[in-house]
């Protein structure tokens, strides 16, 4: 099986901003390219933050009100800092949190889950900007037809990995969701199939009713010192 890359569904062509960036400019720069955030990258292309619209508004939570009052005052002294700048140096959320083009779409998946970021640049092997994935991008996967995702199971999965014999497994797909019936030849192996379905790319979900010829879950083994036990009586 083959899963899909960053490097598959990502932007290549990527708008920047350099630390000296002006505020405005970024805004211009959201407008016309119908973006809502882009990397602040160094002198050797490399990332050093990210600029998003949450960023750029928290300079309107500080602005006074028409009474004078700010409403900003329960902003961390840093955030505080960054709403009050100028530049995109200022501005940005760093360090950057960046992916590479030969992750898999799990991978990017999981970097953005446990950073709690919407897009990551994508780097090269010596850190300069090569694209930039987001949410949607990695969303493509579950694009795919069902035919495909059950071309795969059927060939890769149970044919090639797992080696069942043609037709003992029935493989139905809709919407994503994959269901399997039928016979495998050891039980041991019903949760290895279902776990390698479930990782083939656009698989919303897999549901199984497999028998088994054999159960190969509960072989009990003799005590090691029961033969030798035997040999003294």
């Amino acid at each position: 099986m083959q899963h899909r890359t960053v490097h598959d569904v990502m932007t290549q062509e990527v708008v920047t901003a350099r630390p000296d960036t002006p505020f405005k400019e970024i805004v211009a720069l959201f407008h016309r390219n119908d973006i809502t955030a882009i990397p602040v990258i160094d002198d050797q292309e490399r990332p050093l933050g990210m600029v998003s619209e949450a960023d750029l508004i928290r300079k309107e939570a500080v602005l006074p009100d028409p009474e004078g009052r700010t409403p900003g005052r329960w902003l961390e002294p840093q955030d505080r800092a960054r709403a009050e700048a100028e530049t995109a140096g200022g501005l940005m959320t760093s360090p950057a949190v960046t992916a590479r083009a030969t992750w898999s779409v799990p991978e990017a998946a999981r970097a953005m889950d446990k950073h709690k970021v919407k897009r990551l640049p994508v780097v090269d092997e010596v850190g300069r900007l090569v694209g930039i994935v987001s949410r949607r991008d990695l969303l493509q996967v579950f694009l795919r037809h069902d035919a495909a995702i059950r071309e795969e199971i059927a060939h890769d999965v149970f044919g090639q990995t797992l080696w069942v014999a043609p037709g003992s497994v029935q493989v139905a797909v809709h919407e994503g969701v994959v269901t399997l019936t039928g016979r495998l030849p050891r039980k041991s192996l019903v949760p290895i199939a279902e776990q390698l379905c479930r990782a083939v790319d656009g698989v919303v979900a897999v549901h199984q009713s497999l028998d088994w010829t054999e159960d190969d879950t509960e072989v009990q083994l003799e005590h090691p010192h029961a033969y030798q036990a035997g040999r003294r009586q």
